[in-house]
């Protein structure tokens, strides 16, 4: 069987050109090995850079803050000498993020081995947020539900989390805080996936930027084109 040309469905959207030459040693099965490439090593760097000490903490496009309106009365704490009891919190909850994130290797993996030619097209046709999307509809639910143990284990070292909890229910009866973020271990789980998902868009980025860094034959092949 032939195998079709990708010209279109992998240039096209960008409004970018692909010499003729080179489309048409690129197939739809080629693009689609390397979009699977690409969201592979995405997901694997990001693992590697949140799963470890300061992961999380040291990152401020993924640091956990304490949410709304508590965010807010932590810094009234801190004035009343308990800065260090707010700090142990947001320490626990960043801590616990960064503790999850190897969990999320099989899963993800998973979700790109599966992945289809047509899902391939899709991350490619789709916007900025394409490769986020992707992960997070075939992983975050299966996600979640691994992370929370985890997370639940790690802030219930602190006494604080329970105090959280009840005064984070009350703040989100007055519409403070939202429901979702009421619970610490639910909140920092979210919050967990959100970086995740943040930082492999972010390395999805740097690949496509400059696909000759990743040593990849099929990366280069690929999106080599669209430089």
């Amino acid at each position: 069987m032939q195998r079709r040309a990708f010209t279109f469905a992998l240039a096209a959207p960008a409004g970018l050109w692909l010499p003729e030459a080179h489309a048409a040693s690129l197939s739809e099965t080629d693009a689609a090995t390397g979009i699977r490439s690409l969201l592979e090593r995405g997901a694997m760097s990001a693992i590697g850079l949140l799963g470890k000490n300061d992961g999380f903490l040291g990152n401020p496009l993924v640091r956990i803050p304490m949410p709304g309106y508590l965010n807010d009365a932590a810094k009234l704490l801190k004035t009343f000498g308990q800065q260090k009891r707010v700090d142990a919190l947001v320490l626990a909850m960043n801590r616990a993020a960064e503790a999850a994130m190897p969990e999320a290797k099989t899963l993800l993996v998973g979700a790109v081995k599966s992945m289809s030619v047509e899902d391939a097209l899709q991350v490619v046709r789709g916007g900025d947020n394409s490769v986020t999307e992707f992960f997070s509809g075939k992983t975050r639910e299966p996600l979640g539900t691994t992370f929370l143990p985890i997370v639940t284990k790690a802030t219930e070292k602190v006494s604080l989390a329970d105090k959280y909890n009840s005064l984070a229910g009350k703040a989100a009866s007055f519409g403070f805080v939202k429901p979702e973020d009421a619970n610490i271990q639910q909140y920092v789980t979210t919050k967990a996936l959100d970086g995740l998902f943040l930082m492999i868009g972010e390395e999805e980025r740097k690949i496509r930027k400059d696909p000759v860094a990743t040593g990849s034959a099929i990366l280069k092949k690929v999106f080599g084109a669209l430089k």
